[in-house]
């Protein structure tokens, strides 16, 4: 094990992958962007900045370049920056890349990574604070991935670098200076494998991506108010593991769900409704949801940071299903 930044785990796997797949190939705006997180790059670049392309601001014409080279064989990832700008290209990734396999009769695979950073970013206002995963997750033909960890995001990416399933790989810009321990070499974590940040036998809490972190966070303090929770990463949602989150439900009886995305036909829907589905009998409390508000994020950070999901809000969650 070496500890590691998130961002330097998952130029890691890019670098292996590289190494391993003289086809393999990327294309992106600076691969993790041109601002403040452009240095990550930095060790691919130096080693595989042949195998970069940096193309114009085209996000439409970018996808269809990218799954163009999938279909013919060659394995890419696509990076768009922030989440906001895979709008551009959302009819290729749904229309194209997500049904070629199966309107092809499984002829055509398309090995393709979408990499992007979803939500609230400090300024970043209406057009840069998109959290798209539900929209994504509501089409058939794509994995989504949503990893919080270093040793995760090197895992899951080689996972998602080998499938020939498309897919979305949504990373928040917040957890690239975080640091943890990273396996050493090449390794693959499989998609669809839930993980419990932490144990606990009074509630669970069902977070995603960056909001994991304001769950353990959360249930830190709960703890000296003698409360147990569990925190469920669910790590992948599509494909999502049923099993080990209604697992945890049963086990405690309550459920808060919390991510950084809109609360409507949301990723914490979709859990409240496996709750009442596969474990309505357990459940001793109705199940609450923390997300952000339906508004347009303001520029200002002062009004940014009051529609964070953060640990207070789901302090107050948990204590309601408490009762």
């Amino acid at each position: 094990m070496t500890r590691k930044t998130y961002a330097e785990a998952l130029i890691d796997a890019l670098v292996e992958r590289a190494g391993e797949d003289e086809n393999f190939a990327m294309i992106g705006r600076g691969i993790l962007g041109h601002g403040a997180q452009a240095h990550f790059a930095e060790p691919l670049m130096e080693k595989y900045g042949h195998r970069v392309t940096d193309p114009p601001t085209a996000e439409g014409a970018v996808a269809s370049l990218g799954i163009g080279a999938a279909m013919a064989g060659t394995p890419m990832f696509l990076h768009f920056g922030t989440a906001s700008f895979a709008m551009e290209a959302f009819n290729q990734i749904i229309h194209e890349a997500g049904v070629a396999h199966s309107m092809s009769g499984g002829q055509i695979k398309v090995p393709i990574v979408f990499h992007m950073f979803h939500g609230l970013r400090r300024g970043g206002s209406g057009q840069h604070s998109l959290s798209p995963q539900s929209m994504f997750a509501n089409n058939p033909g794509l994995h989504l991935m949503m990893p919080t960890t270093p040793g995760d995001v090197k895992g899951m990416l080689r996972a998602a670098l080998k499938s020939d399933t498309p897919t979305l790989f949504i990373d928040h810009a917040a957890l690239l200076g975080t640091e943890g321990e990273v396996p050493d070499g090449p390794y693959e974590i499989p998609l669809g494998e839930a993980a419990i940040r932490r144990e606990g036998k009074d509630v669970t809490i069902v977070a995603t991506s960056r909001a994991v972190l304001w769950a353990e966070a959360a249930a830190d303090r709960l703890a000296g108010d003698g409360i147990d929770a569990e925190v469920v990463d669910p790590r992948s949602v599509v494909p999502l593991d049923t099993e080990t989150i209604v697992g945890s439900i049963r086990k405690t009886g309550r459920l808060v769900c919390v991510e950084e995305g809109i609360q409507m036909c949301s990723i914490g829907s979709e859990i409240a409704a496996l709750a009442a589905e596969q474990a309505f009998s357990s459940l001793k409390a109705p199940v609450v949801r923390v997300a952000r508000p339906p508004a347009p994020v303001p520029f200002s950070p002062p009004l940014e940071e009051a529609m964070m999901p953060g640990p207070e809000r789901i302090i107050a969650a948990v204590k309601t299903v408490m009762g």
